[in-house]
This record gives C-alpha cells, structure tokens and sequence, in this order.
C-alpha cells in the first residue's frame, strides 16, 4: 500500500500548493489553462487507445462496461458525494463538485494506476505509483488552481480504488498478461478522452457510468482460460 499511500499524499500537497496559486491567477487564464489541459489529456488518452489490435473487444467493453455503469449509478453516486462535500466545505462557487468528479477520473482511469497497483500488490514494487504520485501532484496544483478544493478530495477516490487493486493482485496475477494489459489501456484511453470532451463541453459524457469497461478485457480474458479448459 506504500505507493497508494505516496500517491494520495501527493494529490493531497499538490492541492494545498493550487490553492495558494488560485488566488492570484485571473479567471480567463484559468479558463485558458484549462482548455490546453482538456487537449493534453485528449492526446494522452488517444496515445493509450492506439495501443489496441482488437477493436471489437474494446467496443465489446465499452458496451457491457457502460450497461453495468449505468445499472450502478455510478457517475451520479460521485456526483452526489460532491455535491454532499460542497454543502459541508465550500462556499457558494466554489464549484466542489466538478473539481471531485473530474480529477477522481483522472487519477483512476490511467494505466498506470492499474498497472502500478498491481504491481505494487504483487511484487512490492511501487516505482510506478512513484512515478505517478509526481505526476498527479504536480496535475493537483494545476487542477486546484483551475477547479478549486474540490481536487483535494480525490485522494480519498485514489486511496480506495488504487487500494482495492494493489490488495485483489495476487487473485489477477495469473491473467494479467500483456494482451490484456493493453486491452485494459486502451479502454482507460478513450475514457480519457471522453474526461477531456466533457471539460472542453463538447459533449457530456458520463465516463463515471463506463468505468467498469476498463476491466471487461480482463474479465474476458478469465472466461476464455475457464472456458478453455473445460
């Protein structure tokens, strides 16, 4: 758990550093930083779905990831728990909400949360969610200064899901292949790019709702081992 534990620590400093920055940044910069942040994440995210050769499996995902999602409520559970944080620590604009979702989705959907966690879980090797833990808090300043407090509160996102991960790895370890891997990253990449429309307002995605496509490839992937088997 070290490298999850590094990684909400750093999006925790990162955020307090954005809030001194907030202040002192003219909205229409902040406007403009966020619409080159919007592009930069679009490109990441097309880089990581590039990274597939089965097409149909990532739609496959994507279907099924979006039915479960949906079933789930899962973007309206993160923007009700938002919602909750704004009344409790925010004043009237503050906006906690869209700051929470957004970087919650950010700092999970990336492959290297997945495969940093699994890594960290399975080998104790936390080099990656180091790596990871620089990146997101260096995005945290950037992010807070642009969105406010509400980024703070995704470490708690963070902690969950990249803990549930590094402590499920030594069940996945036998599945997670490089194939699958990929899969998996490709998902996380059109999601990406689905978080990077929705901040330039192209179009309202709910990516919280298709989450649970990211592991559909691997879910796939056991099926087919069981199945083959028999």
């Amino acid at each position: 758990m070290l490298g999850t534990i590094v990684n909400t620590v750093a999006i925790i400093i990162g955020s307090l550093l954005g809030l001194v920055f907030r202040g002192g940044i003219p909205k229409k910069y902040n406007i403009t930083i966020m619409q080159a942040i919007s592009l930069a994440v679009i490109l990441i995210g097309l880089k990581m779905a590039l990274k597939t050769d089965a097409i149909l499996l990532v739609i496959f995902s994507l279907v099924i990831g979006s039915l479960i999602g949906e079933f789930l409520k899962i973007e309206g559970r993160l923007e009700s728990l938002g919602k909750r944080l704004e009344t409790r620590f925010a004043k009237a604009g503050d906006g906690i909400s869209k700051g929470f979702v957004f970087t919650s989705l950010i700092f999970c959907v990336g492959s290297m949360a997945i495969v940093g966690s699994l890594e960290s879980g399975l080998t104790g090797n936390h080099q990656t969610l180091f790596a990871k833990s620089a990146l997101d808090g260096i995005s945290s300043i950037i992010f807070t200064s642009s969105l406010g407090i509400g980024v703070i509160f995704s470490s708690i996102s963070v902690f969950i899901y990249q803990g549930l991960i590094t402590a499920s790895a030594s069940l996945m370890k036998p599945f997670l292949i490089t194939p699958v891997i990929n899969q998996m990253s490709a998902v996380g990449g059109l999601l990406i790019m689905a978080i990077g429309c929705n901040l330039l307002e192209i179009q309202k995605i709910k990516v919280g709702n298709m989450l649970p496509a990211i592991f559909v490839p691997l879910i796939y992937y056991i099926l087919k081992q069981l199945l083959t088997s028999i």
